[in-house]
């Protein structure tokens, strides 16, 4: 499932304007979406997808950030300022990764079956940025601000533009 703790000390780490865990208790929107996104994948997968719906719902209108409850999440996402954050409901997120404000992790509409992206781990999303489609982004790569992202990425490159391409290669 989740431990808590660790998740705590990853968002502590990672975001420096969390000070203290009482600050991400209280303050942090991410922390709050990916907490109830768990809940609701739970009922999503045990046949209550309903309840599953209905809470991610609730988290969308409370802190403006939408998580599918089917897609799949990683252990310690963090989603520093999170408002306009979507994530699609056959997406795939692996460990480790942040995500800023205003990241599509969306379909483009042409799609069946699989249609949202796959995010390897450790992978760093700058905000605004759109992935679109059934791509894979490979792990420890860093997208850039509203980047659009249409193709796979292979791990270890830095992505930047509109449409996205690689800039430098680690």
């Amino acid at each position: 499932m989740i431990d808590l703790f660790k998740y705590l000390k990853f968002i502590k780490e990672k975001d420096p304007a969390m000070k203290s865990y009482l600050q991400i208790l209280l303050f942090n929107d991410g922390f709050w979406a990916v907490l109830w996104y768990k809940i609701a994948h739970y009922f999503y997968t045990h046949h209550m997808k309903v309840i599953g719906l209905y809470i991610m719902h609730r988290v969308k209108i409370r802190r403006g950030i939408e998580i599918h409850p089917a897609s799949i999440i990683g252990k310690n996402l963090l989603i520093d300022h999170g408002v306009g954050v979507v994530i699609g409901e056959t997406a795939i997120i692996g460990d480790n990764c942040v995500i800023y404000q205003g990241v599509t992790l969306g379909g483009t509409g042409k799609e069946k079956g699989k249609r949202h992206p796959t995010i390897g781990n450790y992978v760093m999303i700058g905000a605004g940025a759109k992935i679109l489609g059934n791509i894979y982004i490979g792990d420890n790569v860093k997208i850039g601000a509203n980047a659009v992202v249409l193709n796979n990425i292979e791990p270890l490159n830095t992505v930047v533009g509109c449409k996205g391409k690689i800039v430098n290669r680690i």
